[in-house]
């Protein structure tokens, strides 16, 4: 039976995405000599919140994921990335693979807030492996699962995220509406001959902020 050992070598931007896009380069290790005639690999990826320090001001941003930080100790749970699948090609010894990974920037998504929250350092990941193994020997194929309990971590700089996201959404983000607010943001925007979607916005919080209690 095969003896697999996987590593995340490196996470980089994919630059030639049609959006954004974080690739993550495995290393995966047979350790008896077995040839791999190929591996149906499926790999969830998890953030580990608890596994890095913060600032002030990023625990602000946090405090809608994880409420106060006095409850942190109680509150700060991996959130769940991504499900992403891949066919490994046959190898023998080791072989490195690329896992692309597509990524949205709907703060309304638990991880894109989390990392839409971090200022400085690294985001840390766990990979979680899991799968089928293919071999091929003197008598045929032979079927193996990829065990449960096969891992591997890797810190994200957060400055990697953020060139990722200007790339794409340069000084932007994403907000989802239902579709009865939007038509009456649209019937808005267009009694008041508004050119673009953020004046509406913008127009409206002015006004919200004129006709606030206590302001003169």
């Amino acid at each position: 039976m095969p003896e697999l050992v996987f590593e995340c070598i490196e996470v980089r931007a994919d630059p030639y995405a049609a959006g954004p896009t974080l690739v993550f380069k495995l290393r995966i290790s047979e350790t008896t000599g077995e040839r791999v005639h190929a591996i149906a690999l499926r790999v969830q990826l998890r953030i580990e919140p608890q596994k890095r320090r913060y600032t002030a001001a990023e625990a602000r941003q946090l405090n809608d994921l994880f409420g106060e930080t006095s409850r942190w100790a109680e509150t700060l749970k991996p959130l769940q990335f991504a499900n992403v699948a891949a066919m490994v090609p046959s190898f023998t010894g080791g072989i490195e693979v690329d896992l692309p990974v597509a990524c949205t920037y709907d703060l309304e998504i638990a991880a894109t807030s989390y990392f839409h929250g971090l200022q400085q350092g690294d985001i840390p990941f766990l990979l979680l492996f899991s799968g089928t193994i293919f071999t091929r020997g003197e008598t045929g194929f032979s079927v193996a699962q990829v065990p449960w309990h096969k891992e591997a971590n890797y810190h994200v700089p957060v400055t990697e995220w953020r060139a990722m996201m200007d790339a794409f959404y340069p000084n932007s983000g994403w907000l989802r509406l239902r579709l009865d607010t939007l038509e009456a943001l649209r019937a808005f925007k267009t009694a008041r001959a508004l050119p673009t979607w953020e004046l509406a916005v913008t127009t409206l919080l002015a006004e919200a902020a004129d006709s606030a209690p206590g302001e003169s």
